[in-house]
């Protein structure tokens, strides 16, 4: 199939898309300062098909981006620490969106261990959503951001991951129906050692005074 552009290649349902961005490369230039990371593993959110997506129950304030057209993060802060980055697919209005969970950092690992706090293992860099955004600099400022357009570059790889070299199971950490077997909407390079281990979503524990009570019932 041919595409005019490369946004255009993103500009279909993140089921879709999730192909063509793994093997994808996503470069941050922060003042000369260059960080590109090789994307290996992504997560799929279909808007309000999809009860695992913030977009689920309508727009907000806080998930607008994910409304917009295709090309553009969708940037989010989470247990009020970490920020995770996504790259919105679709058309204006789908609300559709890759999750980057995981990569190899290919130019400017140095800066990228500064940012994570020196990990031990290089395989560490980007790999986790948390990770990877804080490796490449990715924070709420940047929601909304072409990733098309400085001082973003993706370039996807010429060809879609094929069915040889592509693995799917269920998303990591998502609770209730759309963390299910149901929803294997999590993709990855199959072998790459800087893939995410998959953790169902836990469930929450209760405060101390509800316990207690749950215990004398």
């Amino acid at each position: 199939m041919a595409f005019a552009s490369e946004r255009e290649r993103l500009a279909v349902p993140a089921t879709s898309a999730a192909p063509q961005l793994l093997g994808a490369v996503l470069t941050h230039d922060v003042d000369g300062e260059r960080v590109s990371v090789r994307i290996t593993e992504v997560e799929a959110y279909m808007g309000d098909a999809d009860p695992g997506s913030h977009a689920f129950r309508g727009q907000t304030a806080r998930n607008a981006t994910m409304f917009g057209p295709a090309g553009h993060l969708y940037v989010y802060f989470t247990y009020g620490m970490h920020y995770c980055a996504n790259i919105v697919c679709g058309t204006e209005g789908d609300a559709t969106g890759l999750l980057l969970r995981a990569g190899e950092i290919i130019e400017g690992a140095d800066i990228a261990a500064v940012r994570r706090g020196n990990p031990r293992n290089p395989l560490d860099l980007a790999r986790g959503p948390a990770r990877l955004a804080q490796a490449l600099g990715i924070s709420r400022p940047l929601d909304g951001a072409d990733v098309f357009a400085h001082p973003l570059h993706l370039a996807l790889p010429a060809e879609p991951a094929g069915r040889e070299v592509l693995s799917t199971g269920p998303r990591v950490g998502v609770s209730g129906p759309g963390g299910s077997d149901e929803y294997p909407w999590r993709y990855w390079l199959t072998g790459d050692p800087t893939v995410s281990k998959y953790r169902p979503a836990q469930p929450r524990r209760q405060p101390a005074s509800a316990a207690a009570t749950a215990l004398r019932t």
